[in-house]
């Protein structure tokens, strides 16, 4: 009998033509971040970055997005391999997450804790329900959040919240994460409001919004001097696109908010 995968990543065309990803959580009954769930996971991300969409939607099943980390990943691990792990997850799930050309919504609908979080930070945009609650809980075992939660969290929420978010271990609910600015927007319905973010980003230019996460992750590497030398480059490459082309000619024809892109 073939186990069911921890995962599941569909792709669609919206009515605007534009290819939209969604990879879901899906391994009950908790979400858990076992072996199968990172191996599923690293699995889609590589799918992703070899064949990118023009925006991805992460998403979770079932009553939690996630409950963490399953502990029995760090059951007896010594030094050289714990740094490994961390080693392995940046490189193939939260520097390829980030990495993707194109939008990354994260829609939490329920309480999403440790890895599911550090992944949440990663991407691009994040919504969540009223009733969800985030968590980096990772000092009920001695340990500190590794998979990038810390400075992803300082960065959207400044250092002394990422402090205290990190060290007490408590949740905190969505109308929280949203006045410190690391939630984007909370809906009742989460799941449609992310679903039709993600459809309006994928009908956009992409290649302009690529060039968007270039210039900020310019910035986050180097500040806001390294962010300028590099956005004529990453900018004027634009005007080689077809979108910018035909945004500009429909601009000038027939006016603002009229034109339609291919992601070309």
């Amino acid at each position: 009998m073939t186990e069911t995968k921890a995962t599941r990543l569909e792709r669609e065309i919206t009515d605007g033509g534009a290819e939209v990803a969604t990879l879901t959580l899906a391994h009950p009954p908790l979400n858990l971040f076992d072996r199968a769930m990172l191996d599923a996971l690293i699995d889609d991300i590589a799918e992703l970055s070899a064949n990118p969409p023009r925006a991805v939607l992460l998403r979770a099943e079932g009553k939690l997005v996630s409950g963490g980390v399953d502990v029995h990943v760090f059951d007896g691990l010594s030094v050289e391999q714990g740094a490994e792990l961390w080693r392995t997850l940046f490189a193939q799930i939260i520097h390829p997450v980030e990495a993707l050309p194109c939008p990354v919504v994260f829609a939490a609908h329920g309480l999403t804790l440790t890895a599911a979080f550090e992944i949440a930070l990663a991407c691009d945009i994040i919504l969540a329900a009223p009733k969800a609650k985030f968590g980096l809980v990772e000092t009920v075992v001695g340990l500190t959040p590794s998979m990038g939660g810390p400075q992803r969290l300082a960065e959207r929420a400044g250092s002394g919240r990422a402090r205290e978010f990190v060290m007490t271990g408590d949740l905190y609910p969505a109308a929280t994460m949203a006045e410190w600015g690391v939630v984007n927007a909370v809906h009742d319905d989460v799941d449609t409001a992310a679903r039709e973010l993600t459809h309006r980003l994928a009908q956009g230019p992409t290649v302009a919004h690529a060039a968007t996460k270039k210039i900020i992750e310019a910035w986050r590497s180097g500040g806001v001097a390294h962010a300028d030398s590099v956005t004529p480059e990453v900018s004027g490459a634009l005007f080689d696109t077809a979108d910018l082309k035909g945004a500009v000619r429909s601009f000038l024809e027939v006016g603002p908010g009229k034109a339609s892109y291919t992601g070309r």
